[in-house]
This record gives C-alpha cells, structure tokens and sequence, in this order.
C-alpha cells in the first residue's frame, strides 16, 4: 500500500475515534483527561466498554485478554471510526494477537471514503504496529499516548501529536528540530475550530508547512499565535501563548548525530526493541531475512526504557540471531530513558551494526522521552546521516 495521509490529514474536526486500553490498566483522572483532551480537539469520543476493567488475577491487565480484544476489535471494525487511540501501554497487547480475525479486520479497514483508519500509540502498542503492517499492510502512528504522563507534563507533545493528527504526513520533518517555537498544547486541532465556546479559529491555525523547499524536508514551525492550552485535568480553549513573540515553549533541541554516515530511502518500521525481540518467531515477524526482496527498502527504528545494558544487549542478540537487522537499509535510534548512559548504548549498538554498511543514527527522540516527537510507521522516508552536522529523517512526497 503506498503511503497515505501525504496530502490529506488522517482526522479532521468531527470525527469519530474509539478510545481503548488494550495494555495496562488506568485511573479514572487518566482517563478522563484523555477523553477532555480528545474533544478538546473537535472530536467525538468513544469509550472502549472494557476500559474500566480489571484483571480478575493480573494486576497489569486492563481486563481480561477477552475483554481487551472485544475493544480492540469492536473499536476497528465499527464503520463510524476514523481512528482508534491506545489510552496507555504497559503490557499485554501482544496477548491479542493470536485470538483476532485479521480477515474481518482487513474487511473493516477502510473508512466509507476509502482511506484507512488509523491506529495510535506507542510502547507496547509495538505489538499491535506489527501486526497491522504484516497483516492489514496499513500506516500506524507511534506516538505519545494520551492517557499518559507526557499528555500531563509536556509542553510539546499534545501539540505535536495534534500535528500528525490534523495535517497531512508529506515532506514533514521526523524528531527534534533545534530552536524550533512551539505553542502550547493545542485545545483544537491545527487548521480546525475550537469546539464549542473556544477562541480557537482559522485565523489562528498552525501551518506545518511553511518554507519548505524541493527535495528538502518541509518544517513543522508554528508562526502563528497559540490556540490553547491543556492545564492538568481542566481544558482551557483560550489563545495560548504567542510563538512570534518568544513567549511560548520550545521543542527540545535535536540531540540526533551520526553513528555511521550515509543515504537511505526506505519504508519505517520497528518499534520498542523488548516487543519486537517477543515478537521474533511469531507470524508477524515470520521471515524477516526475506523482508527486504518482499516489501522493499525499509528503515528500522528501535527505543527502549527501563532496560540495563546487559538486558539490552541480549535482546539485540535476539535481533541479530533472527535476522531483523537482514532487511535493514538503515537503523534509527530513538531515547533510552531511565537505560544505560547513552555513550553505552551507542557503543553496543556499533558492536553489532558498526560494520553491517548502512547508515545508524541516534538520538531522534522517539519513544519514552518525556518530550517524544511522534513517527509514523509504514510510510516511505528518506534518511540523511552525513558526518557534518546533524541527521536528517522525513516522510516522501507523495
């Protein structure tokens, strides 16, 4: 399938979303801010029936297997969806797997206009990535989740998740960019209206796409005033603060170097490495040294969190042994938060990739950082790593 959303926006204001937990349990205050956030974006909400629920046994299972992937599956197949939108992760969404009819899924997985639905999320949620691009051939967004803490703490991810939400992928620039101003929180959609007694219009919209030149990735610079901000659990639709005048905060500044310079065209897949070393064997990662003759050039990305370096160093050899790496045009790093010291981490990596012959990158930010920037997957992109300043990742162009 090529890559969608290049030049239309994945959701536009009025449309539906189901909300699920097919992970980790959540707490009502969570949940609640999810769901205010969400509308506080013109959308209409749909609470998964099993959200509330609880494992009988397991305390890290939001409900049962059952009832996770009866809203899992509920929430793809209804035909008013746009997109489903993983609460949080944690663990438990590769339990699912076995026990869901792809066929009834690809039957569902085209809205009435013909483009595909959409599938949110991040960490965990690697399991359900997977198994949508193996079984479904559709786009995913990993990104932050919104029922999360970065939702909570961070000045740029609601924004910046909106972005990916709201504007069409084309040409749009992957990680931190530096000295880039970013509004607060967006309470309505970039280019959208504010729901019901907001500030938020067109006269306002963010513009994601300005000064893009041929060839060149296009920016995601906000120049325009701020349409609002989400302040703890409370969604206020008031202007937010100015990015013209300086006032308002900054996407973090881009720490992405170059491990291994060169050149890599290729469609972007991976994920969260501890999912995607459980999920070598299965049949979403059944021969993967023949990925590359059977879809093509492909660009992996790997993050983690939590892991010490010895734990890291296994799962890469799970990795290697397995042949993930075999299909690899190129391999992008993201954050290792709370893992070893990034020098570390870097050097276990060159260990095993250094003289593989394509390009490594680290440090584009995606995954557990507190500021994670959101990266689509399945989409085709370019990557540039040159040995003089820093790398550079973008979605083609249609």
């Amino acid at each position: 399938m090529d890559s969608p959303y290049l030049e239309t926006a994945p959701l536009q204001v009025g449309d539906t979303v189901r909300l699920i937990a097919p992970s980790g349990p959540t707490d009502e205050e969570s949940l609640q801010r999810a769901i205010a956030q969400l509308e506080a974006w013109g959308l209409h909400v749909v609470v998964g029936d099993n959200v509330r629920a609880r494992h009988p046994r397991v305390k890290y299972l939001a409900g049962t297997d059952e009832q996770r992937r009866a809203d899992l599956v509920d929430a793809w197949c209804d035909p008013d969806t746009s997109a489903v939108i993983a609460l949080r992760g944690g663990y438990g969404a590769m339990r699912l797997l076995d026990g869901i009819d792809f066929e009834l899924m690809r039957g569902h997985a085209l809205r009435p206009d013909g483009r595909p639905k959409l599938l949110t999320g991040s960490s965990d949620i690697t399991a359900l990535h997977q198994a949508w691009d193996h079984h479904l051939s559709i786009a995913t967004l990993f990104c932050p989740m919104v029922g999360n803490d970065p939702f909570k703490n961070s000045t740029v991810v609601p924004a910046e998740v909106a972005s990916w939400l709201f504007e069409p992928w084309g040409g749009r620039e992957l990680g931190f960019r530096p000295g880039e101003p970013q509004v607060a929180a967006s309470a309505a959609p970039p280019g959208g209206t504010a729901p019901p007694g907001g500030a938020a219009t067109n006269e306002n919209r963010n513009f994601w796409f300005e000064n893009a030149t041929p060839n060149q990735p296009k920016s995601s610079s906000i120049s325009r005033a701020g349409i609002g901000a989400v302040t703890g659990t409370g969604v206020s639709v008031g202007p937010g603060p100015s990015a013209e005048a300086g006032s308002g905060p900054r996407r973090p500044a881009s720490r992405a170097r170059t491990l291994v310079p060169g050149m890599a065209k290729g469609r972007l897949g991976g994920g969260n490495l501890s999912l995607v070393a459980a999920g070598m064997g299965s049949p979403e990662l059944a021969g993967v040294r023949e990925a590359r003759e059977r879809y093509g050039p492909s660009i992996l990305m790997l993050e983690d969190v939590d892991e010490e370096l010895y734990r890291l160093d296994n799962l890469l050899v799970q990795l290697v042994r397995g042949g993930w790496f075999d299909s690899a045009d190129a391999v992008v790093l993201g954050s290792w938060q709370d893992c070893a010291e990034i020098a570390e981490v870097e050097d276990l990596f060159m260990d095993y990739l250094g003289e593989a012959g394509i390009p490594v990158v680290s440090e584009m930010g995606f995954g557990h950082d507190p500021d994670a920037p959101s990266t689509p997957l399945g989409v085709a992109v370019t990557l540039e790593a040159s040995t003089q300043g820093r790398p550079r990742m973008w979605v083609d162009e249609a």
